[in-house]
């Protein structure tokens, strides 16, 4: 837990600047920045978790690693350029709204909260006080722009000697609703993150009109949202433009949301996995000449060498994996010219007893071309077979938050058999039969199902540790996003007890994942004649015999889910999402002893 006796407002700033995922670790510059008034968070080694007896240090190095040899893609010779990342201060504040000097005031308003007596002033006292302070025109813009406060709309108006340049109203939908979905703060968060972007603003203060009909988790929780949405609104992926500009937001102040230690740690907690969320979508948006699996185990160690207290990381080379006879994994690289990499990295409390040991195991293919069953023709999507190492990248993205949070009592393997889908000479054929590490036999008869190959030795190789609980992720099937869409993950699991941990650590996150069911009678689709499987049963139910195919590579003593996140792991507008990286850290912080 945070410390006590720091100062009433937890201030979070988020300093990433100094992190590029693309360049050499060794070029990271060591710093020292003291603090004195508030709380610095460093994305990479800040622990939010800890005892309350531990002492607090008023130093955060920034930077720490291994040397690396500098990335410069072979194919089109291209370097990405450093990112560039929000440096957001967040804060509780309590004061008068009259007292602020900023630029942006957003004022969230529900629907149904905007009635006015006969003489024309607002109901809600807090409309009511800021429409008197800027001489009506909140009432003013609530009628000319016909503003009632459902959800997704917004009104913001330029003012003057008021003491900030411009004001919003931006409508939170129905009150009774606020506490049932976390996407109505989210949104709230982005449309403040859009127009700071647009006015190019340095602050801003929010507030909820009607703040005191909220419960306190309510408060917590859209806070935290808010957050988030702000966070992750304001980061934009440049490294591969010719150039590039700086957000410019530098303070977020929340007035109404609560105060103390409850809420500094929500925070902190919160910029945690937006640091994350952030890797992940870096991973993914990275094209498949910079991120080839070389480049991904580098992340690996890098998150390990930046967390060396909690953190530890094991990379496999190709000769590794034929020892442990990953005959699966192996099959699907074998045409690449860029070597597999077995990623393992295992996070360990650095104090305490260890009472839950968890696997998460991510699809780690940076390049998808299909192989000999060649992506080709309109929807075959192989212009974005970049993203279909969204799971691994969920992974990372997971195993980075974890290490810098640090839950206790909890141990927590994150496991990618990383590789390339190419076409060769020596590559894997339709119609060879490969042998997975533990002894299964699979007649390959689409060399395009390469993904769950990959993904049975990574799951042998986790079952063996012994752990209690695997999740696995992967961007598998395109049968799942017919049937779920962009915006839900299918969940697969023959567990109750992980499917409801699953289920529930999702509606923490504000994700979406819809549990599908495990059709045991559809196993005959994938029996071979010569072999003890196929790769894929066909196009029917194309999802569930992903699912059962995988099924077979666990072992059956262990809880085990399947995360079919194919459809939300990137939007067409925006690129990667970084989905399911809220989801994992929530549930893996429900299994601390904290």
């Amino acid at each position: 837990m945070i410390c006590q006796d720091l100062v009433p407002f937890l201030t979070i700033i988020i300093i990433l600047s100094s992190y590029n995922p693309f360049m050499p670790h060794s070029s990271l510059m060591k710093k020292k920045m003291s603090i004195t008034s508030s709380l610095f968070l460093s994305s990479l080694e800040v622990p939010l978790l800890r005892s309350p007896a531990a002492p607090f240090s008023s130093h955060v190095v920034i930077g720490r690693g291994v040397a690396r040899a500098v990335l410069a893609s072979e194919v089109g010779l291209t370097k990405p350029a450093d990112p560039v990342f929000p440096e957001i201060a967040v804060r509780p504040a309590d004061l008068e709204v009259d007292k602020w000097r900023g630029d942006i005031l957003v004022v969230g308003v529900f629907e149904g909260s905007l009635g006015k007596f006969e003489e024309g002033g607002f109901q809600n006292p807090v409309l009511k006080n800021l429409d008197e302070l800027f001489g009506g025109i909140l009432g003013e813009i609530t009628t000319e722009e016909d503003f009632t406060g459902k959800s997704g709309q917004s009104t913001f108006a330029r003012l003057a000697g008021y003491g900030f340049k411009r004001v919003g109203l931006v409508g939170l939908g129905k009150l009774e609703a606020a506490g049932s979905s976390l996407k109505v703060w989210k949104d709230l968060g982005e449309n403040i993150a859009t127009h700071s972007k647009t006015a190019q603003a340095h602050s801003v203060l929010t507030l909820i009109a009607q703040s005191k009909e909220l419960s306190e988790d309510v408060k917590l929780a859209a806070a935290s949202a808010i957050t988030t949405g702000v966070l992750l609104g304001s980061f934009e992926d440049m490294r591969f433009k010719s150039e590039s500009k700086k957000p410019t937001l530098k303070s977020l102040e929340l007035i109404g949301m609560g105060m103390g230690s409850n809420l500094e740690d929500q925070l902190a907690h919160t910029v945690q996995k937006c640091a994350g969320v952030i890797l992940a979508r870096q991973l993914v948006n990275a094209p498949p000449n910079v991120l080839i699996p070389s480049v991904l185990a580098d992340e690996a160690e890098n998150i390990a060498a930046a967390h060396g207290d909690v953190m530890s990381a094991k990379i496999l080379d190709k000769k590794d994996c034929e020892a442990l006879k990953m005959g699966a994994y192996l099959g699907v690289a074998a045409a690449s010219t860029n070597p597999p990499k077995f990623i393992h990295l295992c996070y360990t409390p650095a104090t305490g007893t260890v009472t839950s040991k968890l696997a998460i195991v991510g699809k780690g293919l940076t390049f998808d071309s299909g192989g000999y069953n060649l992506k080709t023709g309109p929807g075959s999507m192989i212009e974005l077979m970049k993203f279909d190492m969204g799971g691994a990248a969920a992974v990372l993205g997971a195993a980075k938050a974890i290490a810098a949070i640090k839950p206790p009592g909890v141990e927590v393997n994150f496991i990618v058999a990383a590789c390339e889908n190419m076409i060769s000479g020596g590559g894997m054929r339709p119609g060879d039969i490969l042998t997975a590490s533990n002894g299964k036999t699979i007649e390959v008869n689409n060399t395009d199902a390469e993904g769950r190959l990959t993904l049975a030795d990574a799951l042998v190789y986790a079952s063996e540790l012994k752990v209690d609980k695997i999740v696995d992720l992967a961007t598998l099937t395109g049968a799942c996003i017919i049937a779920l869409g962009n915006e839900i993950g299918g969940m697969f699991s023959p567990s109750d007890e992980l499917a409801e941990e699953l289920s529930a650590a999702s509606k923490r996150a504000g994700e979406k994942l819809w549990r599908m069911p495990m059709e045991e009678g559809y196993w005959d689709m994938m029996k071979s004649n010569i072999a003890d499987m196929v790769n894929t049963g066909g196009r029917p139910g194309g999802s569930i015999t992903a699912a059962l195919f995988l099924k077979q590579f666990v072992d059956e003593k262990l809880l085990w889910a399947h995360l079919d996140i194919a459809g939300p792991v990137w939007k067409d507008k925006l690129g990667a999402t970084g989905f399911a990286v809220p989801t994992l850290v929530e549930w893996v912080v429900k299994h601390s002893s904290s």
